[in-house]
Order: C-alpha cells, then structure tokens, then sequence
C-alpha cells in the first residue's frame, strides 16, 4: 500500500505544479494537521482515495473543515486491515488557544481511548499532530512533545508513528526518520512517501 503522509506546509510540488502522475498509486493520505482545508480537499479529489487528518494548532477544520476528507480525532480508523490512531494538536503554550493541550489533558484524552484500544487489539499507525517527548521535538514549549505520546508507543509498538508541527527547516538538528524500539517515526512535514504491506 503506497501512503502519503502530509503536514503543516502545502507542497507546491503537489500542487501549484500538479502533475496527475505524481499522485498515481497512492492508496491513502494522512495529514498530521497545520494545512489548509482547501489543499486537502484538492488532494481527495484528485486522487479519489481516503484522507484521514488530525488537527493541527493552526488550522481552523472547526469553522470550515476539508471536503471529503475523515478528521479521525481520538478515534481509530481501520483501513484495508490498518489500524490508524489519531490524536490531533500541540502542547498549550497560550491560555483558551484550540487543540493545544497540556501533557495531563493529552493523557486523559488517551485514557479514555483505552477501551477501544484493546477492542481493536492495538493500532498500527500513531497520527498525530505533535511529536513526542525526546523524539523529534524541541526544548521551546510550543515545540515539546508529549510523554503520553512515548507510553503508547513503548506498550503498543505500533509500526508507525507520523508527526508534525516541527518544521524540517528549523535546522540541522531536525531529522525526517528515526527509530524507536520496533517503531519507524517520521516527521512529515511537507510531504512523505512510504510503501508498506499490509
């Protein structure tokens, strides 16, 4: 299954500079958030295939959420025998902002997805907005992750964990992939490409 993973800036590659070609195979889209509801919509539409998104702390799906597209917010989402967790928004770091959240509101909003957790035997995929606790994220609080985040993957190890929020261009220290104990975590700013079988 080919998979394209998107976040918090369009891609001008994808779509000032459309090609039909460059979408062909895709199989599913995940958007981390921070995009606007318009480039989703476009991506749907031109593909036919599901998108599945989680909120950003940017974007505003509350007031004009994208067309056509599944927002899998404390949800899973089962696709072609993919089990997708989503989990949307950042660490608060202003008072009354939406889909920020402080590490104890992030923890309640996973305790309460325990149930379906285990009637789904786990999940495959973690999407989320946010990256977690000392893996991708950095030191300012608007750019921490989430510990709550590092305890779901350590007792689900799923095989994927896709993140947002911290931008590749925020320097070196920024890295695209990285691996923690059975799981592949993927920073998909812009866009990200990945065959997997299912």
């Amino acid at each position: 299954m080919k998979i394209l993973v998107i976040s918090d800036e369009p891609s001008r590659w994808l779509w000032d500079f459309y090609e039909k070609e460059k979408l062909e195979g895709v199989d599913l889209i995940l958007s981390c958030g921070d995009l606007p509801a318009s480039y989703l919509s476009f991506l749907v539409t031109m593909t036919n295939v599901p998108l599945l998104y989680v909120n950003g702390n940017h974007d505003h799906y509350d007031r004009k959420a994208p067309e056509g597209c599944i927002c899998i917010e404390d949800d899973i989402y089962e696709y072609k025998g993919l089990r997708i967790l989503g989990l949307g928004g950042s660490m608060r770091y202003k008072p009354g902002a939406s889909n920020q959240y402080t590490e104890t509101e992030m923890s309640t909003r996973v305790r309460k997805l325990k149930r379906l957790i285990q009637k789904k035997k786990g999940f495959d995929i973690l999407l989320t907005h946010a990256p977690a606790k000392g893996l991708g994220d950095l030191e300012d609080l608007p750019h921490n992750g989430f510990a709550t985040f590092v305890e779901l993957i350590e007792k689900y190890q799923p095989r994927f964990f896709f993140h947002g929020h911290v931008h590749m261009n925020y320097g070196r220290d920024v890295k695209r992939e990285k691996t923690y104990g059975t799981t592949v975590i993927v920073n998909a700013f812009e866009k990200y490409e990945l065959d997997i079988e299912v």
